[in-house]
């Protein structure tokens, strides 16, 4: 049974929600978000909450159920608050600039790299870090996952990109013998 799922999820102040069959579609000061849930669940509305209902059998209705919650909640906090990652790039010479709706990165390669910003994400960069903001929070977190896999931090010496706050474990180099 998922607890996540039994909750009801409440309406923030200024969010409007409409259900349509299998879209939900949530509009708020931010913006507009769409979902289409799985037939597994069912949603009803009430005038301060919503309530995601099990009516599937299937093995994987519990988890279907538990998600499509959060999701929704989600969506909430993304209309009203909005979701943010900053990325910290650390290392000589590695410099990052903004340029319109792209991102010029020198990362050490032999060639700068370019990289198309997704519409509907903001990006801001000040010094060494690099701040992604949007409403939706999968499309912050998996643009923020792109970037940083173009040069993740290595333990030796620091250098790459690293989410702010993110604790890098350093190893220790090679001992000479003597």
């Amino acid at each position: 049974m998922s607890r996540i799922g039994k909750k009801p999820v409440a309406i923030p102040q200024g969010v409007t929600i409409n259900v349509d069959k299998n879209l939900v579609s949530v509009t708020g000061p931010k913006g507009t978000m769409k979902f289409e849930h799985h037939v597994d669940v069912a949603i009803e509305v009430a005038p301060d909450s919503i309530l995601v209902e099990k009516i599937g059998k299937g093995k994987n209705a519990p988890a279907i159920w538990g998600t499509t919650a959060r999701i929704i909640g989600n969506m909430f906090e993304g209309v009203t608050v909005g979701f943010k990652k900053q990325l910290e790039l650390n290392g000589v010479g590695f410099r990052m600039a903004l340029a319109g709706r792209k991102i010029t990165l020198a990362l050490g390669f032999s060639h700068p790299v370019e990289v198309e910003i997704p519409t509907g994400l903001e990006v801001v960069i000040e010094g060494n870090t690099m701040t992604v903001s949007g409403i939706d929070k999968h499309e912050v977190g998996q643009f923020s996952a792109n970037i940083r896999a173009l040069k993740p931090v290595e333990p030796y010496k620091g250098k790459g990109f690293k989410y702010v706050g993110e604790h890098v474990r350093r190893k220790e180099g090679k001992k000479s013998s003597k």
